[in-house]
């Protein structure tokens, strides 16, 4: 949610989003786990337009020393958008606030979702790069982590998804592109934890009614069902790869 109401576009066309969806359709979404052979998990993403590499690195050695935890491990995560990855300016000399930001909401996701108890002393590392993004890139960056972090053997609690869930006029709507990111009326990113789906990141710009709410976590947990089976079956198709190579 970025632009100027009074050069807002129309987002309805003849009772469909711009893009030809309607308002409970997802983009579509492929997931491609351990792509990376240096990294102890990947995950490559294509979701819609957006283009998004995670790696996990670890657990490993704390540093610096003094940061270390005794009695657990720390996560550290950096999320990117490559300076080419859109029109819009990114900086090519380091993170901006707003990545800043997002490195923070998803670090603190991991923190809920992995057992830490199980490495103390370490530290994880979760790099998410968007490559090309086009909405929704901290939902997709997330998803895209969490089943790097799954490839690299990491125990969990569980797997989280995320995706977006917001309002274009009377209309709530789910998975927005750039142009909906930018111009619609509400805009909320959420994590879950499917297993119980528990909310573990939620975000909002612009307002919704409690009902329209409550409307929304229902859109994202429905959603979560094809996203985690996404997950899952990139998961599914790591293993079976490395029963057929004898690994």
């Amino acid at each position: 949610m970025g632009g100027s109401a009074a050069n807002k576009p129309k987002l309805i066309i003849d009772g469909k989003r711009v893009d030809g969806r309607s308002f409970g359709q997802m983009r579509q979404i492929k997931i491609t786990a351990s792509v990376l052979k240096n990294a102890d998990g990947s995950a490559f993403i294509e979701w819609g337009n957006n283009k998004i590499l995670a790696a996990v690195y670890g657990p490993k050695e704390a540093t610096p020393k003094h940061l270390s935890d005794p009695m657990k491990a720390i996560i550290k995560c950096r999320y990117m958008m490559a300076p080419f990855s859109s029109l819009a300016d990114h900086g090519r000399t380091g993170p901006n606030r707003r990545a800043t930001e997002i490195s923070k909401v998803i670090k603190e996701v991991f923190e809920n979702c992995v057992v830490l108890t199980e490495y103390p002393g370490s530290q994880i590392e979760v790099y998410i790069e968007i490559l090309q993004g086009d909405g929704g890139t901290r939902a997709a960056g997330l998803t895209a982590a969490a089943v790097a972090m799954a490839s690299a053997g990491i125990q969990m609690k569980d797997i989280p998804y995320a995706v977006s869930v917001g309002r274009i006029d009377e209309h709530l709507a789910i998975d927005f592109n750039m142009i909906e990111d930018n111009y619609s009326d509400s805009d909320m990113p959420i994590a879950i934890s499917p297993r119980n789906n528990d909310i573990v990141l939620l975000q909002m710009d612009g307002g919704l009614t409690k009902e329209q709410f409550m409307r929304s976590i229902k859109m994202a947990i429905d959603a979560g069902k094809t996203i985690t089976d996404l997950q899952k079956r990139a998961l599914r198709e790591v293993y079976a790869k490395d029963e057929i190579n004898g690994e």
